[in-house]
């Protein structure tokens, strides 16, 4: 997890530097990607901590219903001075308001952002009602005004990282992109935007752990592009990625929660993260499960680790619900 750390402590950092150092224009452009969402949160703040859901769409263009391809809790505890990200898995196997049961990342495309936060509180029992959401469109962007990124190609992977790639290029809405060219040999490559998703999203030839590696590769180089970015260009940045985000945050809300964030982690110098379920525990079961496919399921009483997570900043290998069931 520690590269992990970096990225995000890093892209913290940027969020709070960009808007600093070009207050105005930034103020003005972030109001442009709020969106309100009908839904309040049916628990009961807890003061000082701030949870926002963090979530990556398979949105194609002209779709108004899509997945959540990835899902994170931000926590901002300003009691313990503490930055948390949960990682919650997608094809947990949840309850969905209203609906048969299925997987967790099926809410979104249901119910749209209510859906979704009511299926964290009354899975999970988290509070939640603020969400930053992007799509694909907004990675493939990002690297394409970065001037591509490398990263090493393994040479098991180089037909099926091209076959993603395409339908990459099929989804990418710029129109700059060119045709489409493909991925000629292995080893350290520098690719374009749609190359650098399709690489990040490969899922057939290895592991999870494999793909989720080829995602931090991506994100980590990024990462060293961006911090070298000269602030005169953070403009051009902006206007590049936010098209392809939205939230319910309003301007204040971003600019006071990110110095709040970056506070802390220049503080603490870490930045704390755990995922939901555990998968390697004997409360997780993964399988083909009803008429739901392959699911994730999980012991509704562990919930209480990852609460105790994120309201009372218990690590959640040190939990002593983990250590009391372990059998």
């Amino acid at each position: 997890m520690s590269k992990l750390k970096k990225i995000i402590i890093t892209l913290l950092a940027l969020l709070v530097a960009i808007p600093v150092c070009v207050f105005g224009y930034t103020y003005y452009k972030l109001n442009s990607i709020h969106e309100d969402t009908d839904y309040e949160s049916k628990l009961e703040d807890v003061k000082g901590i701030t949870n926002i859901l963090l979530t990556g769409t398979d949105a194609r263009p002209g779709e108004t219903a899509s997945r959540t391809d990835s899902m994170m809790i931000l926590t901002i505890d300003n009691v313990h001075k503490s930055v948390k990200l949960t990682s919650l898995a997608r094809d947990t196997y949840v309850q969905l308001p209203g609906r048969s049961p299925g997987k967790l990342n099926t809410a979104y495309f249901w119910g749209k952002e209510p859906m979704l936060f009511e299926t964290i509180e009354n899975e999970f029992g988290i509070g939640i009602d603020k969400i930053i959401q992007v799509d694909f469109n907004s990675l493939m962007s990002i690297v394409d005004m970065l001037g591509g990124v490398e990263v090493n190609i393994p040479q098991n992977n180089l037909s099926e990282i091209n076959k993603y790639a395409k339908q990459c290029y099929d989804l990418y809405n710029s129109s700059n992109k060119g045709n489409f060219k493909q991925i000629n040999s292995a080893g350290k490559q520098t690719l374009n935007g749609y190359q650098a998703l399709g690489f990040s999203r490969v899922r057939k030839v290895d592991t999870a752990i494999a793909r989720d590696e080829r995602q931090q590769e991506v994100l980590m180089a990024i990462t060293d592009k961006l911090k070298s970015m000269s602030p005169t260009k953070y403009p051009k940045l902006l206007n590049t990625l936010l098209p392809y985000v939205k939230t319910n945050l309003d301007s204040n809300e971003i600019l006071t929660l990110g110095i709040t964030a970056l506070g802390i982690i220049n503080n603490s110098n870490d930045i704390k993260t755990a995922e939901f379920p555990i998968i390697d525990n004997v409360h997780v079961k993964g399988g083909i499960y009803k008429n739901a496919g392959w699911v994730w399921l999980y012991d509704k009483n562990s919930t209480v680790v990852l609460q105790d997570f994120i309201y009372k900043d218990i690590n959640m290998e040190d939990n002593e619900y983990l250590k009391d069931n372990s059998n």
